[in-house]
């Protein structure tokens, strides 16, 4: 088996006898002031080493330069220094909020997560730096007489106490330095991801909170329009027998009572699940909040400009996280080429040596060592080709996801821009239509008392308006999800009271 070659770097140097001072570390001879020149050399080497990495460009976003034309980017606010407890003034609204952002477990993962990054980063960071530990030891060892050069057993002892570095890489090819870039922009990669993953839980919270008024909303529509139809049904029953109408509008009134018993129990369970899902984002069972407004009452005005994709995308968290993450495959690159080079490791005591405990600290027991190793790879059976086009792969893959991540971004705030223009479009027909709706049920149930029409026009306008109803009630939540959604997409700045 072949195994990459160890070369030991040594030197010597004998002064002349009649200084007994010189050739000690630190000396002032000949010898010594070389050694404190080769140590001033390798410093130098440290600090200025070469780097390896590839010099890092921002790929270009793969993104048009302008938004579409279906989505209105103009708005009186920028999210980006729009506080969120501004952008959704509920009360209610805001605790449930602020509670899912110190109990949801999803945040505390991240930001254990950013913790993890930081510590790693130190751990990293700290292998730039020589590590200096305090040892003290003792030795002892017997030889047996039948080994020993004399024929008499030898017993021996050494007592130790100093300061030593152990293996401290000089970085001349600036393959520590590429870890600790690589590390860096990993930890501010997780930063950045916490960043994101606060917006989307602020925006969550409030799409959850929506979804719930919209079912408690709906619900109480399906209670009041049940107990409407019970009363017609009721009101029918007399009328047929007394012979003013026949079985078939009653069973026509019976059958849309029934149909919205079905209606209540079905949006029942829709509000059970809403009320449950919050319940998981918020991280606890709410308690103690303000009173809820209405959807209409929401106060929620997505008048959020969107500037240019550029401006506005390149800042987005999740972006700069995928940034970061590229920038650290990139830093990876440099460290694997490194591995092609020697490398200069330091190992270096200083301290007090004595045969016995009582002599450690008398005058001449003064020990050093010092001892440079330089490591020359010459058969790894391709491990570090492999790992450099492993890192080099990793780059084109993080290049890759970085780019998606733009042109996810890019499509997620071009589609909430567009919703938020033909959803108030649609909101304002939708409202027109139930107006028109309840108006008919009206003149159509005041038709049906007077005997003008049968029972069949009024269970129409009832359906009708009935959907319209629900139909205002779903659009507006719609709209109003859009907006928060719209806060998220545009990078909010995502502080609030509790900050």
């Amino acid at each position: 088996m072949f195994k990459p070659a160890i070369i030991g770097v040594s030197s010597s140097c004998n002064p002349p006898q009649s200084s007994p001072d010189k050739g000690r570390l630190g000396g002032v001879d000949a010898c010594g002031g070389n050694k404190s020149m080769a140590s001033f050399m390798l410093l130098g080497a440290l600090l200025t080493g070469c780097s390896l990495t590839p010099d890092y460009q921002r790929p270009e976003a793969p993104v048009a330069a302008q938004w579409s034309q279906s989505a209105q980017a103009d708005g009186a606010r920028r999210a980006a220094t729009l506080e969120w407890h501004a952008y959704f003034p509920d009360p209610r609204l805001q605790a449930l909020i602020a509670a899912a952002l110190d109990h949801n477990r999803d945040m505390r993962i991240a930001v254990a997560q950013v913790e993890e990054a930081r510590a790693q980063f130190g751990i990293v960071r700290a292998d730039r730096f020589p590590g200096v530990d305090a040892a003290a030891s003792g030795t002892s060892a017997r030889v047996p007489g039948d080994l020993s050069a004399s024929g008499n057993a030898i017993t021996s002892r050494r007592y130790d106490v100093g300061l030593s570095m152990l293996s401290f890489e000089l970085d001349f090819w600036g393959r520590v330095k590429s870890l600790n870039q690589a590390a860096l922009a990993s930890y501010l990669a997780s930063e950045e991801a916490q960043r994101a993953l606060r917006l989307s839980l602020i925006a969550d919270v409030a799409n959850a909170y929506l979804t719930l008024l919209e079912m408690d909303e709906r619900t109480a529509l399906a209670h009041e329009t049940l107990k409407t139809r019970a009363e017609i049904r009721m009101m029918v029953g007399h009328r047929r027998d007394v012979g003013l109408v026949g079985d078939l509008d009653f069973l026509s009134a019976d059958g849309a009572l029934e149909t919205a018993r079905a209606d209540l129990a079905s949006l029942e369970r829709q509000r059970a699940a809403a009320g449950s899902a919050l319940v998981l984002l918020v991280g606890q069972q709410p308690a103690g909040l303000p009173p809820a407004r209405s959807l209409s009452s929401q106060g929620i005005v997505p008048d959020l400009d969107a500037g240019l994709p550029a401006e506005v995308l390149l800042k987005r968290p999740d972006v700069l996280a995928a940034e970061q993450n590229l920038i650290a495959a990139n830093a990876n690159i440099g460290a694997a080429r490194a591995a092609f080079l020697p490398r200069i490791s330091l190992t270096a005591g200083l301290g007090v040596a004595s045969s016995a405990l009582s002599g450690l600290f008398d005058s001449g027991s003064s020990a050093w060592n010092f001892q440079p190793v330089l490591r020359l790879p010459l058969f790894d059976a391709g491990r570090a080709a492999a790992a450099t086009d492993l890192a080099e792969v990793r780059k084109v893959i993080a290049v890759a996801q970085y780019e998606k991540s733009i042109q996810q971004a890019f499509r997620e705030v071009a589609d909430l821009l567009a919703a938020r223009t033909y959803l108030a479009s649609q909101l304002q027909a939708q409202q027109a239509a139930e107006q028109a709706q309840s108006e008919r049920l009206v003149l159509a149930e005041a038709r049906y008392k007077a005997g003008i029409s049968s029972y069949l026009e009024v269970l129409d306008a009832q359906r009708e308006s009935y959907a319209a109803q629900q139909g205002v009630l779903q659009t507006r939540r719609a709209w109003l999800s859009a907006a928060a959604q719209l806060y998220k997409a545009l990078g909010g700045e995502g502080k609030g009271l509790e900050d």
